[in-house]
């Protein structure tokens, strides 16, 4: 599996630089939804990806973002996004990556049935930062180690969402993220749903949540964040899987923290205002939660 990892470091490296050549010169961007963009790089970077798999693993499955079905029965399948981020690397805003997440699939799975993700990597070539993760082995930024935040309570907390592109009107997610920005350091929304994940991994971020995601978007950070120490679950805490539409990650420490809100958020109860700078002061003071 080392060896494995390696060589999709390596792929990711080289689709990476495809992507920095056309965030240099600027792309045509298209439209394959209401609002949800793509480009030629996303496509090329998919085809190049694929090609890499292909020669490397040629008895592995591919599914990616970009419309790429291979093999989906194998015993391995790679979760592909070649762009995470379009929107952002469309704009110049310098915030998207590649993402390379491995499944290995047990015989008796249905093909829409999650096997087990065994490997992920997640490259931001603006910033030439790999992120990487096998299962057993934990998880490494640029080879070295990485473990999640020891931030124990939400109000000293630092936490990430995203918005879907489409049908946002009908999103529940900006009244999650008022009630989070008040109740925390702050929420970033950075537009890269895996360098969120990959952040809360690293422990830069303490927690991300997010609807509407899919399998491209997931795998790898779901994989990062475990092995650094890490929990994914959905909104009500059970058990996080591939084919879910929503991700809540944290750090373990504010997990159950965060959940209570979202069941109250959810269930339209126990909203209390909001703690006054002085009484977050407080708390801070005599170790209450927020």
């Amino acid at each position: 599996m080392a060896e494995l990892v390696a060589k999709v470091e390596e792929i990711a490296r080289e689709a990476g630089a495809l992507l920095r050549e056309f965030y240099a010169k600027g792309v045509v961007t298209e439209y394959k939804g209401d609002v949800d963009l793509v480009t030629e790089a996303d496509r090329s970077s998919e085809r190049l990806i694929s090609e890499r798999l292909r020669e490397a693993f040629p008895s592995h499955g591919i599914f990616g973002e970009e419309g790429t079905r291979q093999a989906l029965d194998s015993d391995y399948r790679w979760y592909i996004d070649p762009l995470d981020g379009t929107t952002n690397f469309a704009h110049g805003f310098p915030v998207f990556c590649v993402v390379l997440g491995c499944e290995r699939r047990a015989a008796n799975l249905a093909r829409d049935e999650d096997g087990e993700m065994v490997a992920g990597v997640i490259y931001d070539p603006l910033r030439d930062e790999m992120f990487s993760t096998e299962r057993g082995a934990g998880a490494t930024l640029n080879g070295r180690p990485i473990h999640v935040s020891k931030t124990s309570t939400l109000q000293e907390s630092l936490v990430a969402t995203g918005f879907p592109s489409h049908k946002r009107h009908r999103s529940p997610n900006v009244h999650f993220y008022q009630e989070f920005t008040l109740r925390s350091h702050g929420v970033r929304r950075a537009g890269s749903a895996a360098l969120d994940m990959a952040y809360v991994a690293a422990g830069r971020l303490d927690g991300f949540w997010e609807f509407k995601l899919n399998a491209w978007d997931t795998s790898a950070g779901y994989l990062l964040i475990e092995e650094a120490g890490g929990v994914v679950t959905h909104f009500d805490g059970s058990r996080f899987t591939l084919d879910s539409r929503e991700v809540f990650a944290t750090n373990g420490k504010i997990h159950e923290e965060m959940l209570a809100l979202f069941a109250d958020m959810f269930a339209g109860r126990n909203l209390e205002p909001i703690p006054t700078p002085q009484e977050f002061a407080a708390r801070r003071t005599d170790g209450s939660p927020s």
